[in-house]
């Protein structure tokens, strides 16, 4: 397995955020992360991403625990949010530089790679433009190839299509997909549950920092004795929408 979590507990003071969250994505595996706001999506990503520590449980990464080897697990990983800032005054290509530099990228090496990222994120027009200037789908671009530059076995992506428009989130998505083709491990959390149907191997769902299910499309809808991905979604959190 690319990304394992054991039993994720996370406390802010006396409020439990996230309680015994467990799920492994294997190698060439998209596992999608729904959830309501609030649901406690976020603080397990940055839990992987070794942004946060956890209260209980662990995170191993490529088989490094992240608890006790967090530079070696960090080496795997690529982490994107949907609201990754870019530093404005640097251009595009610099931003990628600069990035590959942080992670110990050999030179010779990081110059190819940039190289291959601005052709394949289409960023060739735009590459000595200052990140400050670029439009949100442009920005989008760089950021998520900024999280590509060292090369990681384990993708995450936190709403990477978030404010973009169809054409900007088209090649996002193909970019998923042809990341998972070349045997990168994903997780990706989204809102847009269409994209989740398209895209995922298992999905799982959290509510109140709780793994209320996981499994492929098809085990969560018989489980839930639901037709749509949508209804299932419904079924198990929508005791808060409709409580009075």
């Amino acid at each position: 397995m690319q990304i394992v979590a054991n039993e994720l507990t996370k406390y802010f003071d006396d409020f439990l955020a996230v309680n015994s969250v467990s799920f492994e994505v294997a190698e060439g595996e998209i596992f999608g992360l729904l959830g309501p706001n609030g649901a406690g999506k976020t603080t397990i990503l940055r839990m992987f991403a070794g942004i946060l520590e956890p209260s209980e449980g662990e995170v191993w990464i490529n088989n490094f625990p992240m608890k006790t080897q967090k530079v070696e697990a960090r080496k795997n990983l690529g982490f994107h949010t949907g609201d990754t800032g870019l530093y404005e005054r640097l251009t595009a290509k610099e931003m990628l530089e600069y990035f590959g530099r942080l992670s110990q990228v050999p030179e010779n090496i990081l110059q190819e790679r940039v190289a291959k990222l601005i052709f394949d994120f289409q960023i060739t027009s735009f590459q000595s433009k200052f990140c400050g200037k670029l439009s949100t789908g442009q920005k989008q671009r760089v950021a998520i190839a900024r999280t590509l530059v060292h090369d990681p076995k384990l993708i995450i992506l936190d709403e990477p299509t978030t404010g973009l428009d169809i054409v900007a989130s088209e090649f996002i998505l193909n970019f998923i997909k042809e990341s998972k083709e070349n045997g990168k491990s994903i997780i990706f959390s989204t809102h847009n549950l269409s994209e989740v149907e398209r895209l995922c191997d298992r999905i799982g769902i959290i509510h109140k920092g709780e793994m209320k299910i996981q499994g492929t499309l098809a085990e969560i809808l018989e489980q839930t004795e639901t037709q749509k991905l949508s209804d299932a979604f419904l079924s198990l959190v929508s005791e808060d929408f409709y409580a009075v």
